[in-house]
């Protein structure tokens, strides 16, 4: 068989396993769980094949046309070079994970043959995205992305919070789309072309007439669908929905497409240097911004939300640079690590009862209850973390040095400023970074308090998992010396100065949010039992040591409440952080409320207004036919009357008109 026919074949087996999943969903529930795994499982299998032959040598390029359009036509294309290829094998994978452990997460969940149809359709659009070599057919891809997500965040659909969280997701990504389409159409006019190969080839030749008009409506979609600020508030509530779907959305497929659109199409955007500076700000406000709100959020599915924003905005910076090897490359570690990450909360909410971590800071021995989950977690998070020799270190290296390169001077595609802002602010991230990530570990494994629930031993199908990915977690960082030509043929291995600045970061932040909470931890045990202490005494010199610096700090009473080193660490910009910096209610004032206003005075003026002159004249209608009913007595005689009355009366007018006129 082809290389051409198993690519074609990748896409194709999941979404035929979403149809025949809905169409037996109801009447063979039987075989619903194989039709998710089985079509995920060969197109993660049939992807990895592809990425063997295509080896990362010259792309795999093959098109037919899908329909005559006139001057622009649109082609059914493939385009997989290495990028395409790799980025196809993790979506596979992370799918074909999701699906199994989606199994075992949701065995009871009466909806999950819909779930289940959605997911795999879900995954059959990304891989349309990654393999298309036609902007109208990636399209299709990108807008079936939104349109499930839609559905799969909302899939508690009974509870409000799912509601409002699939519906803002909806409409934030779509409000980036409208610019992204024209974007679009405008790049095909001045190409002449959809195909990607086309568009490239005009871009070389310098046929782009408006390239930062095109470049800027195009990132509009790009912040959308990849949670850049400031389009980024609709991931952190997407939380409502199944931790699988976060699994899946916010790690590999739907928030990747957008990184992985501008690495395909980087040439349109490089020629605009303007372009290339708005995405480096972007992605500096994205990287920093989401790393102190991870800081200090009480929902692990909300710390790993805005963790993922923050990775994000690491490839958009290595983007900005022009450096798409270190982007992708991010991007591949990234979907595995934070899979990871996602899947073991998961477990560690099933297994604690909660997602709050201030909760699980109160209970002792979850590590215990839970290893399979906390050993993976600890690799994801070091991951995370950037601490070598885990894949994060090596890919986030990468976009450190591609960023060090164009600050120096070194590169030919950005300038410097551009350069400058995604180094320092990713140096600043990664100090963050480390930081939310010892927090979490030590709420989660290291609280204090009742003995963890027992829920019994987590399904195998859950377990098992979690290792599969710590795997590329682990020992993918280390491969990327045998991977040169997948990646342009970029050296991406870190520098000395690169490496000892951004690890030395990251164990700075890391000790000090662990001294933080070993010194809080100490405070609340020594309140816990000292002697009673009055209020009014708190301020004075000789009261507990430990009351007068929770007093001092404006914390809770240490007794009362382990104590969080987010709150100390951010002071007075915990509250604010906590907040997403008040981004949702700044957008709520400057648009929705206006557009409620705007509502209220139409549906005012139409009910008020235009109804009130409808609801006069069938009044008046109804008036005139009450008058008229009433005169229709059935007597005869005084129908006579009448109408001789009338006549008289006429025939009165007639001579007072006729007089008047012959007196004038």
């Amino acid at each position: 068989m082809t290389t051409t026919t198993l690519a074609v074949l990748v896409p194709l087996l999941p979404f035929l396993g979403a149809v025949d999943g809905l169409l037996l969903g109801r009447t063979a529930p039987g075989f619903v769980r194989p039709l998710a795994v089985l079509p995920a499982l060969t197109a993660a299998a049939l992807a990895i094949v592809v990425a063997v032959r295509q080896g990362g040598g010259r792309a795999i390029d093959a098109s037919t046309e899908l329909t005559p359009t006139g001057s622009v036509p649109i082609d059914l294309a493939l385009y997989i070079d290495g990028f395409a290829a790799l980025t196809a094998v993790l979506v596979g994978i992370v799918a074909s994970c999701v699906q199994i452990y989606s199994t075992a997460y949701l065995r009871d969940d009466p909806r999950y043959p819909s779930y289940a149809a959605l997911v795999s359709l879900f995954t059959s659009a990304m891989l349309l995205v990654v393999y298309s070599g036609d902007l109208m057919v990636l399209l299709v891809g990108w807008e079936i992305m939104g349109i499930c997500s839609y559905f799969l965040v909302g899939h508690y659909w009974e509870t409000p919070e799912a509601r409002a969280a699939s519906l803002k997701a909806f409409l934030v990504t779509k409000l980036g789309d409208v610019p992204f389409l024209i974007g679009l159409f405008a790049l095909a006019a001045d190409a002449g072309t959809f195909n990607i190969r086309g568009i490239l080839g005009a871009v070389a030749a310098d046929s782009i007439e408006h390239p930062t008009l095109i470049a800027l409506l195009l990132l509009a979609g790009v912040a959308g669908k990849s949670a850049q600020f400031p389009l980024h508030t609709w991931l952190p509530d997407a939380m409502a929905g199944p931790t699988p779907v976060s699994a899946l959305i916010h790690a590999a497929t739907m928030v990747a497409a957008g990184i992985y659109f501008v690495a395909r199409l980087l040439p349109v955007f490089a020629a605009s240097a303007a372009a290339l500076i708005v995405l480096a700000v972007m992605a500096a406000i994205t990287m920093v911004g989401s790393a102190l709100a991870a800081l200090a959020q009480d929902d692990i599915k909300r710390v790993l939300a805005y963790s993922t924003i923050g990775q994000l905005g690491y490839m958009s910076g290595a983007l900005a640079v022009g450096d798409r090897g270190a982007a992708l490359f991010h991007l591949l570690s990234h979907g595995a690590f934070k899979a990871l990450l996602f899947l073991a909360a998961g477990v560690i909410i099933h297994a604690a009862g909660t997602n709050s971590l201030a909760a699980m800071s109160r209970m002792s021995g979850l590590a215990r209850r839970i290893p399979d989950a906390y050993w993976t977690m600890t690799i994801a998070l070091l991951a995370l973390a950037a601490i070598p020799p885990f894949a994060g270190f090596f890919s986030k290296e990468a976009v450190l040095v591609a960023a060090e390169h164009t600050a120096l001077g070194d590169s030919d595609i950005a300038p410097a400023a551009a350069g400058w802002a995604v180094l320092v602010s990713g140096l600043l991230t990664a100090l963050l970074t480390a930081a939310y990530a010892m927090r979490l570990w030590l709420l989660t494994f290291r609280g204090r308090g009742a003995e963890a629930p027992d829920h019994g031993r987590q399904p195998l199908a859950m377990t098992t998992v979690l290792w599969v990915l710590a795997v590329p977690s682990l020992a993918f960082g280390l491969t990327i010396g045998r991977l040169p030509r997948w990646f342009d043929g970029n050296d991406l291995a870190p520098t000395l100065t690169t490496a000892v600045l951004g690890t030395g970061v990251a164990l700075v932040g890391g000790l000090i949010t662990y001294a933080t909470w070993q010194h809080m931890t100490a405070l609340a045990a020594r309140a816990r039992t000292g002697p009673a202490v009055a209020p009014v005494v708190v301020a004075h010199p000789d009261a507990e040591p430990a009351l007068v610096e929770a007093e001092a700090l404006h914390l809770p009473h240490p007794a009362a409440a382990p104590y969080d080193p987010a709150r100390l660490l951010l002071g007075p910009l915990h509250r604010h952080a906590a907040a997403g910096f008040h981004v949702d209610a700044l957008y709520s004032a400057l648009f929705v409320r206006p557009v409620r206003a705007a509502a209220e005075l139409v549906r005012f003026l139409d009910r008020e207004v235009v109804d009130t002159y409808v609801r006069g004249s069938g009044t008046g209608a109804r008036w005139l036919g009450a008058a008229v009913r009433r005169a229709q007595t059935g007597n005869v005689q005084t129908y006579l009357s009448v109408l001789l009355a009338g006549t008289v009366v006429l025939a009165i007018a007639a001579v007072v008109l006729s007089n008047v006129n012959a007196g004038s």
